[in-house]
């Protein structure tokens, strides 16, 4: 039950959305999930900024789960995350955070998990 959720310094079409949600939804497989229980998230056009300067390419990425995920997964996962982004936003690896949240307390449909 991954939501991956991206924050993204400039504009990001309809089609680049679906590039990346579908790519990402590969990508999960990395960390033991599956796209079955994948939410995927967009924030365009935020003003971020890194070593003090705004950036016209800098993406700050929100990995939370529910359970959690061997370190080794989620080393794969931070590679396959920059070059998703890379590819499809052009944003330099070393402009990407990636953070990884896991929780056992996730909820859906009413009730928790």
């Amino acid at each position: 039950m991954p939501f991956i959720n991206t924050k993204y310094s400039g504009e990001i079409t309809p089609e680049q959305e679906q590039e990346i949600k579908t790519q990402l939804a590969e990508a999960v497989k990395l960390i033991g999930k599956t796209e079955s229980w994948l939410m995927v998230g967009f924030e365009p056009e935020c003003s971020l900024y890194f070593k003090g300067e705004k950036s016209e390419r800098i993406a700050f990425v929100e990995v939370s789960l529910y359970g959690s995920a061997p370190a080794a997964g989620c080393g794969k996962m931070t590679a396959e995350i920059c070059r998703i982004l890379g590819e499809v936003l052009g944003v330099p690896a070393d402009k990407v955070y990636v953070k990884y949240s896991p929780t056992d307390n996730w909820g859906w449909n009413g009730n928790n998990f």
